[in-house]
């Protein structure tokens, strides 16, 4: 299933993406599409059969806005360095276990929400992301068989991220990556079984139509359910948690002098196969 939440921001309905295109709304069969309704088997449920009997209202998505996908997030837990390919164009070892940092659950904005370059930024950067979504709580996995039996789902992620801000300005990294708007989200939450393999997706990302990343998460570092299972050794991970699972080659950061970094008017846009895709203008915040 493709679920996903449309309206006005803060003011998002559930709504469901069918077989032919159509937008259906599930207003009138769940409350919103979050970590409740994710751990609820039941009621995914009867989405689906409403889903498949036809019955489901469509909607005008002439002009509507499409928010995130997922409301009321928990945490977002981001894996740094995840792809060999990104590794080696930033000069970087491969590390010998899964680079954690955190983006804030205000971080996230629609698909195609404006995002706002920092107020002194001269380094703000692009990262196509795939996203995982958890659907069950997860403690101290002992496979990556268990952890991918503990996704609900994937969407695509931005990961923009001011390099200044994250690698001169001491400290760690989450200072260049928590600035308002810095993660947008969506357009659908794809269900696991959907989905398929989470290592067979193919992620693009164009700058003002020039394409600057064309990879694959066949070159994770970490694979998805490995990733699951690591993290929930170190934190609870509850359904409707975010976890962004690292970016291939191409970013900004890694190109050579002057680096191009993102400026305001410029367009970003971004998809994964599957997944759908993603646009955004940059404006001074």
């Amino acid at each position: 299933m493709k679920l996903l939440r449309v309206g006005t921001a803060g003011q998002e309905r559930p709504a469901l993406l069918d077989d032919e295109g159509v937008l259906r709304d599930l207003s009138g069969l769940v409350a919103d599409i979050d970590g409740t309704l994710l751990a609820d088997e039941a009621a995914l449920g009867r989405i689906r059969a409403a889903a498949g009997s036809g019955e489901l209202p469509a909607l005008d998505g002439e002009g509507l806005r499409i928010g995130p996908p997922v409301a009321r997030i928990g945490k977002i837990v981001c894996i740094g360095l995840n792809y060999h390919d990104h590794a080696r164009e930033t000069g970087a070892e491969p590390p010998a276990e899964p680079v954690i940092f955190f983006k804030a659950a205000d971080t996230v904005v629609g698909p195609n929400d404006t995002v706002l370059v920092p107020r002194g930024s001269v380094k703000t950067d692009w990262e196509v992301e795939l996203a995982v979504v958890i659907g069950r709580t997860a403690r101290y996995l002992e496979t990556a068989e268990e952890g991918l039996a503990h996704v609900a789902g994937y969407a695509v992620a931005h990961d923009v991220s001011e390099r200044e801000f994250q690698i001169e300005r001491g400290g760690t990294w989450d200072k260049g990556k928590n600035c308002e708007t810095f993660n947008p989200l969506g357009p659908w939450l794809v269900t696991a079984d959907e989905v398929g393999d989470p290592q067979d997706l193919s992620l693009r990302l164009w700058v003002n139509g020039e394409l600057k990343q064309d990879g694959t998460t066949a070159e994770q570092i970490f694979p998805v359910g490995e990733v699951v299972r690591y993290v929930s050794r170190f934190m609870t991970l509850y359904p409707g948690d975010v976890i962004n699972t690292g970016t291939p080659a191409g970013v900004a950061m890694g190109r050579p002098e002057p680096k191009p970094y993102l400026r305001a008017g410029d367009v970003v846009e971004l998809e994964i196969s599957g997944l759908g895709r993603q646009r955004q203008e940059l404006k001074d915040a």
